[in-house]
């Protein structure tokens, strides 16, 4: 027996997306193993891919057939609705293809230009083509750059569009100077800049719940708002990623792009219409609107701590010192904390708590909406004490929102008591959240660049934390130590205490 129709799935319209090639440079590293190759697969299992869909993988080292034998393992292994083999060996094989080369080497790209040709040519159409550089990201300059050299970037037709990983460079020095190799050959418009959070369905939701609902919008403001926290938590350590993790630490690794896209998207104002450049230019002007940090802002609203040995789920975990790889010297932070503040109208006064970091309790990513307590309570002393209203919004891992309200409790007494009004997506849509990768791959087909960052969006996020990187490089903040599988480390805590308030506990 089938599934019944989604009731929530009819009547959705549907935009036809031309003839694609989509090439993934680095097709056999981690990225398109876990993420990219899965997101095409699960696009095809949906219906969603265009009918002349291509996928050209690059890459150093393999051949043909150890491409396809690698590809339809990952599918196996990191799909969330598992292989359809009939699926596979009917529609998505036949339409793959490999390039070896290396990604260095100007001729590769000249050869990968006539193969898409001769894709198009056999198949009587002609594609755009999506470029994904899922390689190093100092790769990513002279990449573009042998792509113009090649006819695959500005003024080629078909048109040519290139997707760029983070991190975007390593402050605003080298991501400008990133920004500039990248534009020598593409346009602004061909650019699409990938940050998977955007691609999560609560992160897309976030601008639906403000504009979207009478109720939150009017309250959204500093008449009605305490503070906002937002968190990004992770159990993991670094894994094996010392040599990347050591050279980029937490507040670039996460606040400089996640975080404060996460940010921008909750405190922006409306846009005229839900276009990409309106959207963009609204996030544009909030990421400006940030306080800049001073010398004496680094030491009094930032924390950056580094985790020692402890225990995660019952299990003994190594400090950060002791993990494969890491430099026995290194200063680098596995945890940041910050106090931001918007001087605009809508913000002014209201402060903006950022935290992230590894090996802590959960992984979690939420923000919290705390809102002012009700000026007057009429309910007596004995009723109990009222705890403000608080908004709750889920990314990761269960994606949802949770409203905090107060009311009464059973019996004849006046006891009050929080209570939780919950939305899941899952149960409440009947279907399981797609990946963030699907979506983003799927609007870059459709020429959506909404969930794309744009060069000033970068750039403005780097003027918010490079003075805080810079004073940090100084040792101008003291690096404190929190214990694996804590709540962080015991500033964070101070940082909130201070303006007598709480982080909402992991």
């Amino acid at each position: 027996m089938s599934d019944p129709p989604n009731p929530f799935e009819q009547d959705l319209p549907r935009r036809l997306i031309p003839p694609t090639i989509l090439v993934i440079c680095g097709v056999t590293g981690d990225l398109a193993a876990r993420k990219l190759l899965p997101a095409v697969y699960e696009l095809a299992l949906g219906g969603e891919l265009p009918e002349e869909f291509r996928l050209v993988g690059v890459a150093r080292g393999s051949d043909p057939e150890h491409f396809m034998a690698r590809a339809r393992e990952s599918v196996e292994q990191f799909a969330r609705s598992g292989l359809d083999a009939d699926l596979w060996g009917r529609v998505i094989a036949p339409r793959m293809s490999y390039l070896d080369g290396d990604l260095t080497d100007p001729e590769l790209f000249t050869r990968l230009h006539a193969h898409l040709d001769e894709l198009d040519a056999a198949a009587g159409v002609r594609s755009q083509r999506l470029v994904y550089l899922a390689v190093a990201p100092s790769l990513f300059g002279p990449a573009a750059t042998s792509l113009g050299k090649a006819g695959l970037a500005r003024g080629s037709d078909p048109q040519v569009k290139v997707m760029v990983e983070k991190p975007f460079g390593r402050d605003l020095e080298s991501s400008r100077a990133l920004d500039a190799a990248i534009h020598g050959a593409f346009d602004e418009p061909q650019i699409l800049r990938v940050d998977h959070y955007l691609g999560k369905e609560t992160v897309q939701n976030l601008l639906v719940f403000r504009f979207g609902n009478g109720i939150f919008e009017p309250v959204w403001n500093r008449r009605y708002v305490d503070n906002v926290q937002l968190t990004v938590a992770e159990e993991l350590g670094i894994g094996h990623r010392a040599d990347y993790y050591d050279r980029s630490g937490a507040l670039r690794d996460v606040v400089q792009n996640h975080a404060l896209q996460l940010l921008s998207l909750i405190a922006m104002e409306p846009p005229a219409t839900f276009a990409a450049e309106a959207v963009r230019d609204e996030k544009v002007k909030l990421l400006r609107a940030i306080s800049p940090f001073s010398a004496e802002d680094v030491l009094r609203d930032t924390v950056r701590a580094r985790y020692t040995s402890g225990e995660i789920d019952g299990e003994p975990v190594p400090g950060y010192l002791e993990e494969d790889g890491v430099p026995a010297g290194s200063t680098t932070e596995t945890f940041a904390a910050l106090r931001l503040e918007i001087a605009n109208w809508r913000w002014a006064g209201v402060p903006f708590y950022v935290r992230t970091g590894k090996r802590l309790p959960v992984r979690d990513t939420e923000i919290v909406i705390t809102f002012r307590p009700a000026p007057h309570l009429p309910f007596g002393p004995d009723a109990g004490a009222v705890r403000p209203n608080q908004l709750v919004l889920s990314v990761q891992p269960d994606e949802g929102a949770s409203l905090r309200i107060t009311a009464k409790a059973p019996g004849p007494e006046m006891r009050l008591r929080p209570v939780r009004m919950d939305f899941q997506y899952g149960s409440a849509f009947m279907r399981a959240s797609p990946e963030a990768y699907e979506r983003l791959l799927l609007d870059a087909m459709r020429g959506d660049a909404t969930l794309f960052a744009r060069a000033d969006e970068v750039d403005a996020a780097w003027r918010v934390v490079d003075p805080v990187l810079a004073a940090w490089a100084r040792d101008e903040a003291p690096l404190d130590h929190y214990r694996a599988g804590s709540q962080g480390p015991g500033s964070a805590e101070q940082l909130m205490v201070r303006d007598h308030r709480e982080w909402r506990r992991l």
